[in-house]
């Protein structure tokens, strides 16, 4: 048993420990953040060069700029799934690197499509990596279960959340700094060399465990017993209408900052990356919090404190003219999402076992975006009808009852995890 290996200490020369140190000593860790690294560069120039390009080629159009998004979401949603049950059967170390290096042939081949073809081709470049991170994603997160000592699985969500803060101040200037200087083409370029850099990071990884063979049982199977796992567990249950919800909130505004930038705050849109900035800034500094106090408060009082203080944050950001009390609220919405990010996948990883680990993550996604791409692809024509305000008055909506969907975990706390021969003699209803 998985859980018989971490209470010896060690585990392939990995330490293991207590010690809040410890964890820095890892070697999953260590592998997994220098592949991070490359990957947000990699993302992070992605996100403003294509959005950059896609505003100065349709003169600023809501519509092509939500498309963007929708490029990004959609296969996230169609995929998410397949590649949780696929990451279930296949080896995750070697998943992650594949992915990794399939993403940098897909940009390399539609930079080559832009130079001598079209340059609606830039859409791809989204929509390809979308696709391939949901075999990367779900694979990851069955390392962090494997590798990680339950006690410390908190602090490492809050040690990757810190990355990603640290990105979102410089991503988005790396990002604008790239494309104006050297143009899309370089910034293609830059993008598939970052995630080639990503898939040799990645080989630093531990090999993958001995006991996680590949699965040998049918796809559908295994599909319909991840479904079934979810239905199961009330914890996990719950999650799903959480994620639904909160899905629908976030896709509302998701294609809207670039305008909250240029309508209400009659600036350039190249602005958009010190708003984007400051939210990132406020992100380290909540992921620190959260990373020294994640082992002291419930996961489910992270993710109801963030979401309602989210909701405030949101409608701050919607109803504001001036510019410091708009990057005020971003600010505010930086500092507690960290807590949503910890508490959520911390409640999942406490919730599942490690063979279903890959299929919740397949099913619980799906979700989430689910509902973004339903609120996304309305988002700009919303933005023909209505107000921003209006528009961030119905995400700050959304979000507040995500939090009341919350409730239920607060005063039940956390269910135990159903057996296997439980789940197997269970029916879908």
């Amino acid at each position: 048993m998985i859980n018989d290996h971490r209470e010896s200490g060690r585990l392939g020369g990995l330490v293991l420990t207590g010690k809040s140190g410890s964890i820095f000593r890892n070697r999953f860790m260590q592998a997994v953040l220098l592949s991070g690294v490359f990957l947000q560069i990699g993302i992070w120039v992605r996100n403003f060069a294509v959005l950059l390009f896609i505003m100065d080629k349709t003169n600023a159009n809501p519509i092509a700029v939500s498309l963007i998004y929708v490029a990004e979401y959609v296969p996230i949603f169609l995929f998410s799934f397949i590649g949780g049950t696929f990451a279930d059967r296949w080896r995750p170390r070697k998943t992650m690197i594949a992915s990794d290096l399939l993403s940098a042939l897909s940009v390399f081949i539609v930079l080559l499509t832009v130079i001598y073809g079209s340059w609606q081709a830039v859409f791809l470049i989204t929509f390809i990596s979308a696709i391939l991170s949901q075999f990367s994603q779900p694979s990851a997160m069955k390392l962090f279960k494997f590798y990680v000592p339950v006690e410390q699985l908190q602090s490492a969500m809050a040690l990757f959340q810190t990355l990603n803060s640290i990105f979102m101040i410089i991503g988005p200037v790396l990002g604008t700094m790239i494309y104006l200087k050297l143009g899309i083409n370089y910034a293609i370029a830059i993008m598939g060399l970052a995630f080639l850099l990503s898939a040799g990071m990645l080989t630093l990884l531990p090999s993958d465990p001995i006991g996680e063979a590949p699965a040998q049982g049918h796809f559908w199977h295994e599909m319909i017993e991840g479904f079934k796992y979810v239905l199961g567990n009330k914890v996990l249950t719950i999650m799903g209408e959480v994620f639904m919800v909160a899905g629908l909130a976030v896709g509302v505004i998701q294609p809207l900052g670039i305008f909250i930038v240029t309508e209400r705050l009659g600036l350039p849109k190249e602005s958009l990356q010190w708003l984007l900035a400051v939210n990132g800034a406020a992100m380290l500094v909540g992921g620190g919090v959260v990373a020294g106090w994640a082992n002291r408060i419930a996961p489910q009082k992270l993710l109801m404190g963030g979401s309602l203080i989210s909701a405030i944050a949101v409608l701050g950001v919607g109803f504001s003219k001036i510019w410091l009390l708009t990057l005020a609220f971003q600010a505010l919405s930086g500092l507690v999402l960290p807590s949503v990010f910890v508490g959520l996948n911390t409640l999942i990883l406490h919730n599942t076992e490690q063979e279903f680990v890959g299929r919740v993550n397949g099913v619980l996604n799906p979700l989430f975006i689910g509902g973004m791409v339903v609120t996304i692809s309305i988002s700009g024509w919303l933005k023909t009808h209505i107000a921003l305000p209006g528009i961030y008055i119905i995400s700050a909506l959304l979000l507040m009852g995500a939090t009341l969907l919350c409730l239920p975990l607060q005063r039940k706390g956390t269910p135990a995890l159903p057996s296997t021969d439980e789940l197997s003699g269970s029916t879908m209803e």
